[in-house]
């Protein structure tokens, strides 16, 4: 039986794996030189992760939306003569918008990007409002004194007390944003109460990002002491 060369398995050589490794690492220290000062070889890094990553979303784009969506579909509607043809449509549009490139007649791209915009703003406010707004209100109606499940009264007294500074940092902090009555009084002291738990939250946010960034140094330390320099294993 005579195998073609195509169904013939692909064996990368170790060499092949050491200089991607090698590639990958030095490209990591680029990047990191930037914490002692700007410099050509953190430049260098940069433009290339910038022109590497515009010229992968031009191809993800192409293959996953621009040819499944308008190329096959306008092929098979001018084969069949059908209702394909009406992809013609936002294909006029898209040459549109890319005539913003061109100054003379840049004021044709205002009609594609005002329907893009309009469209998905109408879309993305019904998205916004059920997966982030409805479930924030649902999230905040919470009942004020929970029973635990195995009868501890110390546990259902722990579980109420959360409830309760949750229902009550959230009326503080719409309280704030009340513009329409003066912050003195009692008012002031709940608008005040309200900052603290604001700022409670931006923290939480700012140290959530900041452990995500701090995993991504982790992730490449292990590369570069591990994979590269084999320190660790």
């Amino acid at each position: 039986m005579v195998m073609s060369l195509a169904a013939l398995p692909i064996v990368i050589p170790d060499s092949l794996d050491n200089i991607g490794i090698w590639i990958a690492a030095f490209l990591t220290i680029c990047i990191y030189s930037f914490l002692y000062k700007d410099n050509p070889l953190y430049k260098f890094a940069e433009y290339l992760f910038v022109g590497v990553s515009a010229g992968y979303w031009v191809a993800m784009q192409y293959y996953n939306s621009l040819k499944p969506n308008l190329i096959d579909n306008l092929s098979l509607g001018f084969r069949n003569m059908d209702s394909h043809l009406l992809y013609i449509i936002p294909g006029i549009l898209g040459i549109m918008m890319l005539l913003r490139l061109v100054p003379s007649v840049a004021w044709l791209s205002r009609w594609s990007i005002s329907f893009v915009v309009g469209m998905s703003a109408g879309i993305n406010l019904i998205a916004y409002l059920q997966g982030n707004a409805i479930a924030q209100v649902k999230g905040s109606m919470v009942p004020l004194w929970v029973v635990s499940p195995d009868g501890n009264i110390l546990m259902s007294l722990w579980l109420s007390f959360g409830n309760w500074i949750l229902v009550g940092g959230v009326c503080c902090g719409l309280i704030y944003f009340f513009f329409s009555v003066e912050h003195r009084g009692v008012i002031g002291g709940i608008s005040r109460a309200g900052i603290y738990f604001l700022m409670i939250s931006f923290g939480a946010s700012f140290g959530y990002t900041i452990m995500a960034r701090i995993s991504l140094l982790i992730g490449r330390m292990q590369f570069l002491f591990g994979d590269w320099i084999l320190l660790i294993r």
